[in-house]
């Protein structure tokens, strides 16, 4: 929740400051250059230490980003800085979060085969999966909610409240050994074992490929805004609904599937999934009524829920304890790129063709990459866990 609710305020403050959207767009890629920069070492540094520490240390480090938010925030400082030098101090602060997260996010993932039984890893996934979701949504709307209640200065106060209930909660966990590796193995070579396990291991692989490219050619939520305003006609609720709509139909599949896990037949259900969440996005393309746009919207994160959860499984039954950081970090960077270069897709083609046949668009390529993974990744397809 503290993550997202500072993309959130800093968002909103940037834009209070310089009044436009590129300046919000640069917040996002101060964040992703050194998250996806740092992944592969990131990943090398996880796998030989001790994951509770490691992740101990990364939230901490993240309540110091927090404070220099607050400093910048306070009236003192907006009051001695021009406001494009306090634009650009926002910008150092979150590449510092951005150095953070490539630690931090593939840390929370390589750890919780650490602390489950191997029987409770499937029902770990989807937890794990459901409680960021729900993070997600909650923490862009009370991050809403706390700028007009308390002010942005304030709502800092309560993100920082946030990062220490989660250093407390990492600090009850034990410590957890790193797993046996070889003290004597370069970065370099340790970096290129990690990726090399992903390139070659074709069920792997091939299940963030699909990732990679379903969210690359289906990237509709970028263009949302857009389509409530001109094609819609709706209002800021209307569009805070249709913007929820995915994060909100994930959650609902992640649920369900937590207490009704998929038993067999994983791999062919990963790939119609993602053929039908290409579906839903073309559908969305087409429509021109707003319930319409919000079920499919809905439809289509409950799919994406159903992807998201076969792929994190995947990633937790397959990859070997020691390697667990390194391959989560490939992962990360994959799942990074996939959203920043969809986005971008989604905005240069919307800028070619238009809003609706660029979605239109993305839904066809879509389902074109699932039948092409279906029959280059027979594997993939076979898969059952």
């Amino acid at each position: 929740m503290a993550l997202r609710m500072v993309s959130t305020v800093v968002g909103y403050k940037l834009f209070q400051l310089t009044q436009s959207s590129f300046a919000i767009g640069l917040v996002g890629l101060s964040e992703f250059i050194p998250a996806f920069s740092l992944a592969l070492y990131a990943g090398h540094r996880i796998d030989r230490s001790d994951k509770r520490s490691l992740l101990l240390r990364g939230i901490l480090l993240y309540s110091v980003c927090i404070i220099a938010l607050l400093f910048l925030t306070s009236s003192r400082t907006e009051s001695r800085f021009a406001p494009s030098d306090i634009q650009y101090l926002y910008y150092i602060v979150i590449f510092g979060t951005g150095i953070i997260r490539a630690f931090v996010g593939p840390t929370s993932s390589a750890i919780v085969a650490q602390l489950v039984s191997r029987q409770q890893l499937q029902f770990a996934a989807n937890l794990t999966s459901s409680s960021w979701l729900s993070a997600s949504i909650l923490g862009h709307a009370s991050g809403g909610f706390f700028i007009a209640w308390f002010g942005v200065h304030n709502t800092f106060y309560i993100v920082l409240l946030y990062v220490f209930i989660a250093a407390f909660s990492i600090s009850l966990v034990q410590k957890l050994p790193a797993a046996n590796t070889n003290p004597h193995v370069k970065a370099m070579a340790s970096v290129k074992e990690g990726l090399f396990y992903v390139l070659n291991h074709k069920i792997l692989l091939g299940a963030i490929s699909l990732d990679l490219f379903a969210v690359l050619f289906g990237g509709a939520v970028a263009l949302i805004p857009e389509v409530a305003h001109k094609i819609l006609e709706v209002g800021p609720v209307g569009f805070g609904w249709l913007n929820a709509a995915t994060d909100t139909g994930s959650v609902i599949s992640i649920l369900l599937m937590t207490f009704f896990p998929l038993r067999t037949k994983q791999g062919k259900r990963l790939l119609f999934a993602v053929g039908g969440f290409g579906i839903c996005i073309i559908a969305f393309g087409l429509s021109e009524v707003y319930w319409i746009s919000f079920l499919v919207l809905l439809f289509a994160g409950m799919l994406d829920g159903v992807s998201m959860i076969i792929r994190g499984t995947i990633f937790q039954l397959t990859t070997p304890d020691h390697m667990r950081g390194r391959v989560s970090s490939v992962n990360s960077m994959f799942i990074n790129s996939s959203n920043e270069l969809g986005m971008f897709e989604s905005g240069f083609t919307s800028r070619i063709m238009g809003a609706a046949p660029s979605i239109v668009f993305g839904g066809c390529m879509t389902i074109i990459v699932v039948f092409i993974t279906w029959l280059l990744a027979p594997s993939l397809r076979k898969m059952e866990y």
